[in-house]
């Protein structure tokens, strides 16, 4: 049988193996640490968005830059597909008012279990602790419990994961070995990343509150998501969502009244407000939240007393900050592989019969549904072109 090579535990790595092993190859996987879907566990923790559920143009517009060349790989493995195969595991998905799809149980741990059973099920060999050290010839080596270990495979996909959250396995560290290789690299940056803000004494009451029903815009990119007032700073998917043009250099803004004029917020304002402090005022006149208020104080006392301009702060409101946090922090992270070093099945030009998948690749997506299954549609389509390169 055609020994084909896995290097990467998680959705990427996990489909890859699975596509070659549905066609008849001997798989072996080998990942880094202790376990398997280590991140995507994690990203189940507050419930795992699947995939989003709209019509496909939009939904490969997320992916920007990288559209182009994902438009085959999407189009093959796409929102429906990922919901077809969720439920083929016996996990029953639903679609939410925002059009994300989610597991019935909102949790990762049943739908990997399931995976992992069906992979077992297909022979699909998985190595774990086994850290991936590069190559001595055509021998992929390992550094493992047992010392260190060759394997020579007939074809392998590369599925390290991109540079944050390494202590779940995504350290990047792959990267130094295929530039070693000439392998043309775009240098990481974070991606889904929140915000660092140096709070005033004032805001500690306020840390793990909810900021919801705004607006956020920095540059080119809005988002009309939520986010959490933390120790550190500003988190969710609101600040994620724009996060891209906070890295370009933009400033953030805030609208906290996104669905009112300026011209109906001031005449709120304007409105006699007798003994009420101003705070009251925006509290009763306009439901601004506690937390709201006490961000609007941060970010511009004194606040004008004139009904339009404080108005116009209330839908323009300049957040200051400190960057980005580190990009270990970030969800994801942009750059990673080039297009351009690859064929249209996803193997490297110039190293036949090694496929790279998931976020070692070139692109970055917004949370809500596009990561997960660019991981997955990427990982599926490596294992298949694999499959027909072996076979050639």
């Amino acid at each position: 049988m055609t020994r084909a090579l896995v290097i990467g535990g998680g959705p990427a790595g996990l489909m890859a193996a699975e596509a070659m092993a549905e066609a008849g190859l001997s798989v072996t996987l080998c990942e880094g640490k202790p376990s398997v879907g280590r991140k995507f566990l994690m990203a189940g923790k507050s419930g795992l968005n699947l995939t989003k559920a709209e019509p496909f143009d939009p939904f490969l517009t997320a992916f920007e830059e990288a559209a182009p060349m994902l438009r085959p790989i999407l189009q093959a493995f796409d929102a429906q597909a990922v919901q077809a195969w969720a439920e083929g595991l016996g996990q029953e998905v639903f679609t939410g008012s925002t059009g994300r799809v989610f597991p019935r149980s909102m949790k990762a741990s049943p739908l990997l279990r399931a995976w992992l059973a069906r992979l077992a099920a297909q022979n699909v060999q998985i190595n774990t602790r086994w850290q991936w050290q590069g190559w001595d010839g055509d021998a992929l080596v390992f550094d493992t419990p047992d010392g260190l270990q060759q394997i020579t495979p007939d074809v392998t996909v590369l599925a390290l994961g991109g540079a944050s959250w390494s202590r779940l396995g995504a350290t990047g560290e792959w990267a130094a070995l295929l530039d070693e290789r000439g392998v043309p690299l775009r240098s990481f940056a974070p991606a889904n990343v929140g915000l660092l803000v140096d709070w005033s004494a004032h805001m500690a009451r306020h840390f793990g509150a909810a900021l919801k029903g705004v607006a956020w815009s920095a540059g080119r990119y809005h988002s009309r998501g939520e986010a959490v007032i933390s120790a550190k700073g500003l988190e969710g998917g609101g600040i994620y969502s724009v996060s891209r043009g906070l890295r370009d250099g933009h400033g953030l803004v805030l609208d906290l009244l996104p669905d009112l004029r300026v011209s109906d917020v001031a005449a709120r304002l304007a409105k006699p407000r007798g003994k009420d402090s101003l705070a009251n005022r925006l509290r009763k006149a306009l439901k601004l939240s506690s937390a709201q208020i006490a961000l609007l104080q941060e970010m511009a006392r004194p606040l004008p007393q004139e009904a339009e301009t404080l108005a116009q702060v209330l839908k323009a409101l300049p957040i200051t900050h400190n960057g980005l946090r580190p990009m270990d922090e970030a969800i994801s992270t942009a750059g990673g592989v080039r297009f351009e070093a690859l064929d249209q099945g996803l193997m490297l030009r110039d190293m036949p019969g090694v496929f790279v998948a998931g976020e070692m690749l070139d692109w970055e997506a917004p949370t809500g549904g596009y990561l997960i299954n660019g991981c997955l549609a990427t990982g599926h389509w490596a294992g298949r072109h694999a499959v027909e390169w072996a076979q050639r």
